[in-house]
C-alpha cells in the first residue's frame, strides 16, 4: 500500500527509465514558474502599499520570514507531480516470437567430367560448390538436400536444417563419386522429386546445376519436369560454362525444364555471374517470417498522483497557518 512512499521514485535514474505515454504533459512542468509570474502581475502589484520610514537596524530580516515561501514551493511541487502523473509513466516489456514458413530445397549438382572445364575458376564444379556454400549460409530455417549426378544420380544428403553437415557434404563432392560417364539430367530431377514429393511443405524447389548436355539416363528430362509439376515442385535450372569453342553448352534442355517447371533459367558464364544467380534465387525463394510481438505495459501514474496529493495538501495546510496568514499577508 505504501510502496509509492519512497524517495527512489523521485530520482533522475528512475524517471529516465520510464516510457511516457503522454509526453506532451511534461512540457507543462516548464510552465510552473509562469504561474508565479502571473501571480506577481495580477496580485502583488495590485495590492495597496503603505510607505514606512524605518532605521537600518529595524530592517533586519529574520529566518522565520523565509517560511512564507513554503506554501508556494509545496504548491509548485504538487503541480509538477500532477504533470508527471498525466504524462503516464510506464515500463514496457516486449517479447517477440517468430514463426517461419520454411522452404524445402533440393540442390542437384552435375559432377560429370565436363564440369571439370576451367572456363570458371578453378573449374566449373569447384566454382559451383563455393557459391552453393554461400547460398546455404544465406538461408534461414529452410531444409536443404543435396543430389549429385553424372551418368546416374543419387542423393548424398537428405533435407536438413543442419547447414554445417550440408557444407561437409559439399566439401566432399568430386567427379570420382560416380563412375558412370555422361549427364543424366532426367534421373537427377527424379531423385529430387523422390525427396520432395512426400514433404508437406507449401514451397518445394529443385535447383538443377549442369552444363546442360543430357547424354545419359533412362528418364527424359521433360517427363521428369511434368512429374515435378504434378507434385508442386518449382524447378530452377543453371547452365554453367562460357560456351567456348572447346566446351559447347547445351542450353535448350535446361531452358525447357525451367519453363515447364514454373521456375527460371539462368546462364553462368563466370564466377561472379554464378554468384549473382544464386543471390537472385535467394531473393525469389525467401522464407516467410511472421513476428508476434507481446507488450506487457505497467503504469506508474498513481505513484506521482499520490505525491501530488501530498504536496498539495501540505501547501493547503501551511497556507492556513501563521506562515500563510501573518508572514505573507
Amino acid at each position: 500500500m505504501w510502496d509509492w512512499f519512497s524517495i527512489e521514485w523521485l530520482s533522475w535514474q528512475t524517471l529516465r527509465s520510464f516510457v511516457w505515454a503522454e509526453r506532451l504533459y511534461l512540457y507543462g512542468i516548464a510552465g510552473v514558474p509562469l504561474l508565479f509570474v502571473l501571480r506577481w502581475l495580477f496580485y502583488n502589484r495590485g495590492q495597496q502599499k503603505l510607505g514606512l520610514s524605518l532605521s537600518k537596524p529595524q530592517l533586519k530580516t529574520s529566518w522565520i520570514s523565509y517560511l512564507r515561501f513554503i506554501p508556494p514551493l509545496l504548491f509548485s511541487l504538487g503541480i509538477v507531480f500532477v504533470c508527471l502523473s498525466l504524462a503516464r509513466p510506464q515500463r514496457v516489456r516486449e517479447s517477440k516470437e517468430q514463426f517461419s514458413e520454411g522452404i524445402d530445397i533440393m540442390l542437384a549438382m552435375d559432377i560429370s567430367e565436363s564440369m571439370l572445364a576451367t572456363d570458371l575458376s578453378p573449374n566449373r564444379l569447384d566454382a559451383a560448390k563455393n557459391v552453393a556454400r554461400e547460398f546455404v549460409k544465406g538461408r534461414l530455417q529452410d531444409r536443404i538436400g543435396l543430389v549429385v549426378f553424372a551418368g546416374e544420380s543419387f542423393s548424398i544428403c537428405p533435407l536438413t536444417t543442419d547447414y554445417e553437415m550440408l557444407n561437409q557434404y559439399l566439401n566432399e563432392i568430386n567427379s570420382n563419386l560416380i563412375k558412370t560417364t555422361g549427364t543424366a539430367i532426367g534421373s537427377a530431377l527424379a531423385t529430387c522429386i523422390n525427396r520432395l514429393r512426400e514433404v508437406p511443405s507449401k514451397s518445394k524447389v529443385a535447383i538443377l546445376l549442369s552444363d546442360g548436355d543430357n547424354t545419359a539416363g533412362t528418364l527424359d528430362p521433360l517427363t521428369a519436369t511434368d512429374l515435378a509439376k504434378s507434385f508442386g515442385i518449382k524447378v530452377y535450372t543453371i547452365a554453367v560454362g562460357s560456351n567456348s569453342q572447346s566446351e559447347k553448352i547445351d542450353e535448350n534442355t535446361l531452358r525447357e525444364i525451367a519453363k515447364e517447371g514454373n521456375g527460371q533459367f539462368f546462364r553462368a558464364t563466370d564466377n561472379q555471374t554464378l554468384k549473382n544467380i544464386f543471390e537472385q534465387i535467394n531473393r525469389l525463394e525467401k522464407v516467410k517470417i511472421k513476428d508476434n510481438v507481446y507488450r506487457d505495459v505497467e503504469d506508474f501514474y498513481y505513484i506521482y498522483l499520490n505525491w501530488a496529493v501530498v504536496f498539495l495538501l501540505a501547501a493547503f495546510f501551511f497556507k492556513n497557518t501563521f506562515i500563510g496568514n501573518i508572514l505573507e499577508d
